[in-house]
């Protein structure tokens, strides 16, 4: 156990410049320290110090093969990692950065080996989120960061999935109040002449080709016994505490699924959009909000809300792959133990 210190940052311009100043210490010093982002909470340590990377590891007990993001705060502090930004790099940039996309780029080496997990590209994207972009600019130096949870968890929108999952295991603890987008970044590849999505995110595939034209989808987001490229791509993740069943179909398919749990005597919970939750009966019901931006927004908070002292199982409803839906949909189906369709 380590002592974890929390800053909240609030309504005052010298408390929080102090806190984000000692949070920027702690990460030039070889510490891991959590912050927010506009997607979800982040753990981060200098990227070019291969022992504090190794604590992120630790932290989180996440597999090495898994490469982790390094997140800097000027598009000047990502050219100084990667060999080359391609033209229609330099368009989505313009367009989305800072923001929820991550650009998986040749690697120059200026990043320790085990953050690119011994590739030759890294993934480098620039946060929108005032307490994340003041952070990076003070340590001055790439954080790598990876969601800030135990590893197979459910990613943290708010400080207090940090605290459950990390107090006691990292330096600090920056607390921004919840997030905003709730899904993480895009990640997309641009080593080749097309840009290929490797996990979906905050940005859209048609938000991506309103501005480059064609974007593929990698077939390695089906495929998993390939050495992921990117994080997310390869092992479970997104899970809660109980068993999560997925379900296809109209409010009555799904009322049915909850009768036949209930008939086996397994207390359930329940994980929909406002419009079907509406629809349920006889059953704890977790609304995820009306349309999918919101269900983005809460669907991490709404895979921790049920705990195994209250429920044994979990059924969610699966929503339209539609837009930021296909980033929904795609940790869903990571989660799930079961999917009915």
């Amino acid at each position: 156990m380590i002592e974890t210190k929390r800053w909240n940052i609030r309504n005052d311009q010298v408390y929080n410049k102090h806190a984000i100043e000692e949070a920027a210490r702690l990460l030039k010093s070889g510490k891991t320290v959590a912050f927010p982002t506009e997607t979800v909470y982040g753990l981060g340590a200098d990227a070019t110090n291969e022992a504090a990377v190794a604590k992120i590891f630790k932290a989180k007990g996440r597999p090495q093969d898994n490469p982790l993001i390094a997140h800097v705060a000027t598009v000047e502090q990502l050219r100084r990692l990667v060999d080359n930004l391609p033209a229609y790099v330099e368009n989505l940039i313009n367009v989305f950065t800072p923001g929820p996309l991550t650009f998986v780029l040749k690697s120059n080496g200026a990043c320790a080996a085990n953050v690119t997990a011994g590739l030759s590209t890294i993934g480098v994207r620039i946060p929108d989120h005032p307490v994340a972009h003041k952070l990076l600019q003070l340590a001055d130096v790439p954080v790598a960061a990876p969601s800030a949870n135990v590893s197979g968890r459910p990613s943290p929108t708010n400080a207090e999935h940090v605290w459950e999952d990390l107090h006691g295991k990292i330096a600090g603890l920056l607390d921004g109040g919840p997030t905003g987008v709730g899904v993480e970044s895009t990640v997309i590849d641009c080593t080749q002449d097309i840009p290929i999505i490797l996990r979906p995110g905050g940005v859209t595939k048609q938000q991506l080709e309103s501005v480059v034209g064609t974007v593929m989808i990698d077939p390695g987001l089906a495929h998993e016994k390939e050495k992921p490229k990117s994080p997310g791509m390869k092992y479970r993740h997104y899970s809660p505490e109980v068993p999560l069943m997925l379900v296809a179909g109209t409010a009555a398919r799904i009322q049915a699924n909850i009768d036949e749990q209930q008939i086996k005597g397994n207390r359930v919970g329940v994980l929909a959009s406002e419009q079907v939750a509406k629809q349920l009966h006889h059953v704890e019901v977790r609304s995820l909000g009306a349309n999918l931006h919101e269900i983005a927004s809460n669907l991490y908070d709404g895979l921790r809300a049920f705990k195994q002292r209250d429920v044994d199982v979990i059924i969610c409803e699966a929503f339209s792959e539609d837009g930021i839906g296909q980033a929904v949909m795609n940790r869903l189906k990571k989660a799930a133990s079961r999917i009915i369709r």
